[in-house]
């Protein structure tokens, strides 16, 4: 194409020329912006907020202490495992998430990520988060690191995902273990009191999850996962969600009479497992809205409890 026009009287006019670092990189710049995007969108950045917040209060309420900068290496380390392994589920759960409104815009169904792209991208991250955080905090805690990334991406997503109703049960471990990682990060151990910050996400998981399935249950139904309310029907999901609700909440003040958490954690987990309970019981009930709302509080009521923890904790440290 010229780089010039005739007009109508014969005149030449000189087209526009791009101008260096302004015009010539607009377009490239907008690409690799949005290559970026989609490979961050890929570490799914919502549960890695929550994996760094529970892994950070796991590490900050263990015995001893870790250099600061060693610390938020482990952090970072133990958020790109966590990244990793929801990159390998996205990428092997393409075909569904294509089908379901929910996960319809992620990078590998919408075409901004190839499916290779995606498995590569995740196993490098695995192997590198593991192997570095060996080095830096210890056997104990890449170990678990390792055995969350292959719970989620392997035992979850790609076994028990699309075979049993159970699977939220079980695969709900991996989403267990941050806490567990942190505490073994500064005491390269595995303790009772580590084990009981496990055991509340571990028991969180299920009612909080097929509270969701409840309102969202079409989806999970259109691609054929096994969630509970589509195998078993509604009734069945809420008999269970109160059921682990009613395990939950004792669980929960288990910090206060272990000695981890202090008279305000055991306050507030008292309270807060009785509005747990509250909403379970209306789930159980059929209220309408019912769900949504244990959903929306069971996000705060996990939230509240380890913030309480992690509180107790920084003072006490401080006093």
């Amino acid at each position: 194409m010229s780089d010039s026009a005739t007009t109508m009287t014969g005149q030449t006019i000189a087209a526009p020329t791009a101008r260096p670092g302004r015009d010539t990189i607009s377009v490239a710049d907008a690409v690799s912006v949005a290559d970026a995007r989609a490979f961050i969108e890929l570490l799914k950045p919502r549960v890695m907020s929550l994996v760094i917040f529970t892994a950070f209060v796991g590490m900050m309420a263990a015995p001893g202490g870790l250099h600061p900068v060693l610390a938020m290496a482990s952090l970072a380390l133990i958020a790109v495992g966590a990244g990793a392994s929801g990159a390998l589920n996205m990428w092997y759960d393409a075909d569904i998430d294509a089908l379901m409104e929910r996960t319809k815009a992620r990078p590998v169904p919408s075409g901004r990520i190839a499916a290779g792209d995606a498995l590569g991208f995740g196993l490098a991250l695995s192997v590198m988060a593991v192997v570095l955080l060996g080095l830096i905090a210890g056997i104990t805690a890449a170990a678990l690191l390792a055995l969350t990334i292959f719970f989620y991406a392997v035992v979850y997503t790609m076994w028990l995902k699309r075979r049993t109703p159970q699977n939220i049960v079980i695969g709900g471990a991996a989403g267990a273990f941050p806490p567990m990682i942190g505490w073994a990060a500064v005491t390269n151990s595995v303790t009772v009191e580590s084990l009981v910050l496990f055991a509340i996400i571990f028991l969180w998981t299920p009612p909080h999850f097929w509270a969701l399935s409840l309102f969202i249950e079409n989806d999970y139904a259109r691609v054929k996962v096994p969630m509970l309310p589509v195998v078993a029907g509604r009734r069945v999901t809420r008999n269970h969600i109160m059921a682990y609700s009613l395990v939950l909440v004792p669980v929960g003040v288990l910090p206060f009479v272990l000695g981890l958490g202090g008279v305000v954690y055991g306050a507030v987990s008292a309270a807060l497992g009785l509005r747990f309970l509250w909403w379970a019981f209306r789930v159980w009930r059929e209220h309408e809205g019912a769900e949504r709302r244990l959903f929306r509080f069971s996000i705060l009521y996990l939230f509240l409890l380890f913030a309480t923890l992690l509180g107790e904790t920084l003072v006490g440290g401080w006093l």
